[in-house]
């Protein structure tokens, strides 16, 4: 039974289902009825769903499902996941094509991005509300913590300097003092300067216009500028930018080194190729892929002592990596390691 209850606002419909009955906002595409008027069993140019109790967000969370990304050119107008993609490239590789330099027979990288979004999820880097403040924290974050970083853009933020024409027009005395708490801020005064320099001179001041250059030319414009090195530059490229490069730090080397996919001898560009030949070239994916390895690195796969039997990335070790797992806290005093289960901390340490 169907009926129509009227109030001032909003409109609501009652609906009367076994006796229980349940109110729900109308649509504003419902026609509207006579006061006083009641309509049984009269069709409905609408569909009026009952709010949850439990109803809160206005807007939808990010989904913790792996993120569906376009695997290669034959799949651009469908979306291909991230597995299927490993599926292919693995499929490749047995039929003949060369593996990249520095990689060993070891899971693909592809699996390492589908275990670490499935535990941690999204990471919503880099932080930043426009894009120049993106790079002001790519320059600023050299030899320094993200916190000492956020500090120094509160200070431009607060003294309005957040913009590329305000950093042109400052004077560099003034700027040094805001950046003091990122360190090294008399370098890092000239870096940023240097840099507003060059996007006025070849771009007019235009971040458009300078995003809209091809990447491999871009880069290099980057690593001209004094200051500038290849980790800050493929930061710039990717997070502000939304340029298909993968962003390669310590934490990066570290991962890989210790599971068997890089030598320590590799250099820069090496490892930046190896992601970027075994991956489908989407900005979002290295976005994120970058992202959760740095959120391993400073949970995880620590420069000592690592942790990692809590560590998603644990099921790829080789075996025959020099790390072993050791108890060295067990708090129910059990010896026995294999199926028994066991409590306390874990970590790696090199074997003697």
């Amino acid at each position: 039974m169907l009926q129509q209850v009227f109030h001032s606002r909003p409109k609501v419909t009652k609906l009367v289902t076994s006796g229980v009955a349940i109110f729900a906002v109308r649509s504003k595409l419902a026609n509207p009825c006579p006061d006083g008027q009641y309509m049984l069993h009269r069709p409905f140019p609408f569909l009026d769903l009952p709010l949850p109790r439990r109803y809160r967000a206005l807007t939808m969370a990010a989904s913790r499902a792996l993120p569906q990304f376009v695997g290669s050119s034959s799949a651009r107008n469908k979306g291909v996941s991230l597995r299927d993609w490993a599926d292919c490239a693995v499929a490749g590789a047995t039929s003949g094509s060369a593996l990249p330099a520095g990689s060993h027979a070891r899971a693909p990288l592809s699996s390492y991005f589908e275990a670490l979004f499935a535990a941690h999820g999204p990471q919503h880097w880099w932080p930043g509300r426009t894009r120049f403040e993106i790079i002001v924290g790519a320059i600023l974050t050299q030899n320094t913590s993200w916190t000492n970083v956020e500090r120094a853009i509160l200070n431009l933020r607060t003294a309005r300097l957040l913009t590329p024409d305000a950093i042109r027009r400052v004077h560099s005395a003034k700027l040094a003092q805001l950046l003091r708490p990122s360190g090294s801020f008399r370098q890092k005064t000239k870096t940023l300067k240097t840099f507003i320099n060059f996007l006025f001179d070849l771009y007019g001041g235009s971040l458009t216009r300078m995003f809209a250059t091809a990447t491999p030319a871009l880069r290099e414009q980057l690593l001209d500028l004094r200051g500038i090195g290849p980790e800050t530059a493929d930061s710039i490229l990717l997070y502000a930018g939304k340029h298909p490069v993968f962003v390669v730090d310590a934490y990066t080397r570290r991962v890989l080194e210790r599971h068997g996919h890089a030598d320590p001898k590799l250099s820069y560009d090496e490892i930046r190729n190896l992601f970027e030949s075994s991956l489908p070239a989407n900005y979002q994916l290295f976005n994120e892929f970058h992202a959760l390895i740095v959120h391993t690195g400073k949970h995880h796969c620590h420069k000592q002592s690592p942790s990692c039997s809590s560590c998603p990335l644990s099921q790829f070790l080789p075996l025959d990596s020099p790390l072993v797992r050791v108890k060295i806290e067990n708090p129910d005093k059990s010896n026995t390691v294999g199926t028994t289960p066991i409590t306390g901390r874990w970590s790696l340490v090199a074997s003697s």
